[in-house]
């Protein structure tokens, strides 16, 4: 039997530059995890379990999903200019901290991978555009167009970029709630059925209508939601 070294190579990539200790340390934008948790809307397993699920659906779904669709859709075609625009839309639609978080980790991010080689001209010129600093360099733009390079299908690249940070979310309230390390390990082993199911049920207009977030958020005026770092 032959040995597929080119799929073994994108898939060892990705799991190293996905892998939460990259680039230099945990990291995960809490999404509004504490507050949640000092209000008591957190506090047991089925809690978190809701948490994430709304995390999929009112965020992922709605802003970093239909971004990947259309990062794909104009590396597709070949379209630097749309690419450019949607990076810079992107961080138009957040509030300044998320827009500021993601920025922060895609140079992160950027910092580390612009040495990989990549295939696509279209990725060569994203990654110029991101050293000439004529773009924000979002993370979630600058890791899609990677997958793309990769050769990944935009599905399988959601699912890994969505429990990623899923994973890290269940990892910090470790350090903030009661729940226990093994109630945290089964929920996130549950999401895999519902992150399939909001794949394909994705809506391709971006939306940064979060009422999840905006609920527990706006009732404390001086909390932020904060990145959690080790």
């Amino acid at each position: 039997m032959p040995f597929r070294t080119t799929r073994i190579e994108a898939l060892s990539k990705l799991i190293q530059i996905l892998d939460s200790s990259f680039p230099s340390g945990a990291f995960t934008h809490s999404f509004g995890l504490e507050v949640h948790v000092s209000l008591n809307l957190i506090k047991e397993s089925k809690d978190l379990k809701r948490f994430l699920e709304n995390v999929v659906m009112y965020q992922h779904s709605k802003m970093e999903f239909p971004a990947i669709l259309k990062v794909y859709e104009y590396a597709k075609n070949g379209s630097l200019n749309p690419l450019l625009k949607l990076d810079a839309k992107f961080s138009s639609m957040y509030c300044h901290t998320f827009a500021k978080a993601y920025k922060s980790i895609g140079e992160n991010y950027f910092s580390h991978l612009k040495y990989l080689k990549v295939k696509k001209q279209i990725t060569k010129l994203y990654f110029e555009s991101v050293q000439a600093k004529k773009t924000p360099c979002n993370e979630i733009i600058l890791l899609s167009i990677l997958s793309y390079d990769l050769g990944y299908a935009k599905e399988d690249f959601m699912i890994f970029w969505s429990k990623k940070n899923l994973i890290n979310i269940a990892a910090a309230s470790l350090k903030i709630s009661k729940i226990k390390p093994s109630e945290a390990q089964k929920i996130l082993f549950s999401m895999d059925a519902f992150l399939k199911y909001a794949i394909k049920n994705i809506d391709a207009k971006l939306s940064n209508f979060n009422p999840f977030f905006d609920a527990a958020i706006y009732m404390h005026k001086n909390t932020e939601p904060r990145l959690f770092m080790t």
